[in-house]
C-alpha cells in the first residue's frame, strides 16, 4: 500500500537544505580580522572588539594592561576613558593603555606589557581584538600603521616578516611588533592559539592594509 503525505517533499526538502546551511557555515574568518558582531558562531579566527581613541602617547605612558574582573558592570566603573571592557575567553576583561604602575580598582592584574614603541606628535588609536587559531591556521599578509602586541593564553604563533620570524607561546615573553612591515601569522605547535591581540596604531591610517609588496618565505611551519 502506498501512502503519501501531502508537502512530505517539501519539508524533506527544506530539513536538506538546512542541513546542508549548517554544513557549509564558515568555519574561521579567512585569515582576516573582522568584527566580533559578525562572528556568526564561527569557532575560529581574528575578531574585533572595538577602537577607542588614546590621543598622543609618549613612551611611559604607552603600555598595555590586561586586568580581570568578576563582572562586566564592576570592570565598566572602573574603566578610563583609554580602556575597554571585553569578554573573551569566558573571562571579563579590562584592556587599557596607560603608565607603567597602573591599577584599576577592584581589578586583577594579569599583564602590563611595555613599553610600546610610539612616535611622538602621532594621535593613536587602540584596537582590541581576540584570536582563535587552530594549529597551521595563517592570516593574510599584511601590515599595520602602529605597533601590534599579543599576549597568548595558550598555543603558540608564529610571525614571519622580511626580517625573519617572531614566536609567542603562552607564559613567555609577549610579542611587540614594531610599524610598517609586511608580516604573515601562522598557528604553530599541537595547542589552539588563543591570543588577545593590540594594534596602536595612527588613528589617521587604517589599522590594517593588505601587503602584496612581499612574499612569506614559510619560515613558519604550521
Amino acid at each position: 500500500m502506498n501512502v503519501s503525505f501531502p508537502g512530505f517533499g517539501v519539508l524533506a526538502a527544506l530539513v536538506i537544505g538546512t542541513g546542508s546551511a549548517y554544513a557549509q557555515a564558515p568555519q574561521d574568518t579567512g585569515g582576516a580580522c573582522i568584527p566580533v558582531a559578525e562572528r556568526a558562531g564561527r569557532p575560529y579566527g581574528c575578531f574585533i572588539h572595538a577602537s577607542t581613541p588614546v590621543g598622543a602617547l609618549d613612551t611611559a605612558q604607552a603600555v598595555w594592561h590586561l586586568e580581570t574582573f568578576p563582572t562586566v558592570d564592576a570592570a565598566a566603573k572602573a574603566r578610563t576613558a583609554r580602556g575597554l571592557v571585553v569578554e573573551a575567553f569566558d573571562k571579563v576583561w579590562l584592556l587599557t593603555i596607560a603608565p607603567a604602575g597602573f591599577r584599576s580598582p577592584g581589578g586583577t592584574q594579569v599583564a602590563g606589557i611595555g613599553p610600546i614603541p610610539v612616535k611622538a606628535g602621532t594621535t593613536y588609536a587602540a584596537q582590541f581584538m581576540e584570536a582563535t587559531f587552530k594549529p597551521g591556521m595563517k592570516s593574510k599578509v599584511h601590515r599595520h600603521s602602529g605597533p601590534e602586541v599579543w599576549y597568548t593564553l595558550s598555543g603558540a604563533a608564529c610571525l614571519e616578516t622580511p626580517d625573519g620570524m617572531m614566536v609567542s607561546r603562552s607564559g613567555a615573553v609577549p610579542v611587540i611588533v614594531p610599524v610598517g612591515p609586511p608580516m604573515e601569522l601562522t598557528a604553530t605547535g599541537s595547542e589552539i592559539r588563543r591570543s588577545l591581540v593590540l594594534i596602536l596604531h595612527d588613528a589617521s591610517q587604517p589599522h590594517t592594509s593588505p601587503a602584496s609588496d612581499w612574499t612569506p618565505k614559510g619560515l613558519c611551519k604550521g
